[in-house]
């Protein structure tokens, strides 16, 4: 499950991170980081899919949350045992937690 979140969360964040870094040109001396090659990225990935270069960042957020979901969908569901046997204890604490407080009397 560790690798299995590392091989999620490693390219999701690499291509965050260019992204930004690219976006505000904060290239480091280095082309790969520059704005040019953000344009002329998100330029052939346009033309590759015919549609407009700016319509394409929005659309990788959309599929990087359904992506983020659908993993801790499967994360929730291996651990489901777990998670219904925290949620009861957290019930049952919080059930008791009334009936533990002090009264106070005003007089």
């Amino acid at each position: 499950m560790r690798s299995f979140l590392i091989f999620w969360a490693g390219p999701l964040s690499f291509l965050w991170g260019w992204y930004f870094l690219s976006y505000y040109n904060l290239s480091m001396g280095m082309y790969f980081f520059s704005r040019e090659m953000h344009d002329l990225v998100f330029q052939i990935y346009g033309e590759a899919l015919g549609i407009a270069p700016e319509s394409i960042p929005p659309l990788v957020a959309r599929a990087c949350i359904i992506d983020t979901g659908l993993v801790l969908g499967l994360i929730a569901f291996r651990r489901r045992r777990k998670i219904i046997a925290w949620v009861k204890e957290w019930r049952a604490a919080r059930a008791g937690y009334g009936k533990e407080l002090p009264s106070i009397s005003v007089s």
